[in-house]
């Protein structure tokens, strides 16, 4: 069984900053790429950044330059640092990560249940 639980969402002004944690934990064998998505209401989840095991990290073009993704492999833990927020960075945001589980031959993408992230005056 292998759990992602996040942390750090609130409502925040714009032009703010917030940072989102992801802790992973269970029977972890090793784990390949981690990063976030993020799903505002009556829209498609989208990818918001990902990082992968030796820590190259990559962005969708709305949240490059606010948004920096970090992780630590000891920890089984991905950040995201969220600044500059605008009011579209409303959403619920969920971690997730590629992990091999022990005794697995393949791995598999788990998620976390999400947090909410509010941006508004």
């Amino acid at each position: 069984q292998v759990q992602l639980v996040e942390s750090g969402g609130g409502l925040v002004q714009p032009g703010g900053s917030l940072r989102l944690s992801c802790a992973a934990s269970g029977n972890i064998f090793s784990v390949n790429a981690m990063g976030w998505e993020r799903q505002a209401p009556g829209k498609q989840r989208e990818l918001v950044a990902a990082i992968s095991s030796d820590g190259v990290a990559g962005y969708s073009d709305s949240v490059k330059g606010r948004f920096t993704i970090s992780r630590d492999n000891a920890k089984i833990t991905v950040d995201l640092q969220m600044n500059n927020l605008k009011p579209d960075d409303t959403a619920v945001y969920y971690c997730y990560a590629d992990i091999f589980s022990t005794g697995s031959d393949m791995s598999s993408d788990y998620w976390g249940q999400g947090t909410q992230v509010t941006v508004s005056s």
